[in-house]
This record gives structure tokens, sequence and C-alpha cells, in this order.
């Protein structure tokens, strides 16, 4: 398979070559060799950067993505951490889907002012808020 260099990489992955030597020096990824000056790499890296950007974005600092790329089936403490992960992104997904729908709704809504509209509440209230709501 032929070798991307270095501004390839940056292309397709949407990164800086600055963002790609930094995720080396911290070990997330390796270059392949050298083309002259510039660093290649396996086209392979492509879907460890995917991973990389993708966890950056879910709100994993660079020391915990390393920790994860090295990770074994026997690490207990970091399999324990991904799934206490796993629930936060859970409810960020919720509180990010219960926005998404709020702001549809406003965007056809009549109600003044929008944010006062009942309906619009009932979307962004938490599942808690809306079991204590049905308690009350």
């Amino acid at each position: 398979m032929t070798s991307l260099d270095i501004a390839e990489v940056a292309e397709q992955a949407g990164l800086t070559p600055s963002a790609l030597r930094f995720y080396e020096k911290r070990g997330l990824i390796e270059p392949d060799g050298r083309n002259g000056l510039r660093r290649t790499y396996h086209p392979d890296v492509l879907a460890r950067l995917a991973l990389v950007t993708c966890a950056r974005s879910a709100g994993f600092t660079i020391a915990q993505i390393a920790r994860f790329l090295t990770a074994t089936p026997q690490d207990a403490e970091l399999r324990a951490h991904l799934v206490d992960r796993a629930k936060q992104l859970d409810e960020d997904i919720a509180r990010l889907t219960r926005m998404r729908d709020g702001l549809r709704h406003t965007a056809t809504c009549t109600h003044e002012p929008l944010v006062d509209c009942p309906e619009f509440k009932s979307i962004l209230a938490t599942p808690e808020a809306k079991a204590a709501n049905t308690a009350a």
C-alpha cells in the first residue's frame, strides 16, 4: 500500500500537520517513514485519526485517548472508566436531543415569547423534572 505524506493525511483527516506532529509526540499515531524531509504515514492512520477526533469531540483528553489506545481487556480500571464515560455521553446525548427537538419546535412555534411556550418547556424538561411534575 502506498504511504501518504503528512499533507495528504492532514487534508484527508481535516487536521493540520502540526496536529499530526503533536499526536505523534503523544504516541497516538506513528509515521510510516519519510519522503525526503516529510513524514509519511500508512493509510490506516486515517482510521486512527478518526477515532482520536471522535474521542476528542466526546471530551476525552489526549492522555485518556493514549491510554485507551494501549489498553488490554485485563485493564479493569479503564473499563470501569469507560462505562462511566459512556453513561455521561448518554446524558449528553439526551440533553442535546432535547435541545435539538426544542429548537425544531420553536422554528415553527407562534407562542410569545418563544421560550415561554409550554410545549418548548416540556421538550427541554429532563425526565426527572417531568416525573416530579407528574408526581406533584
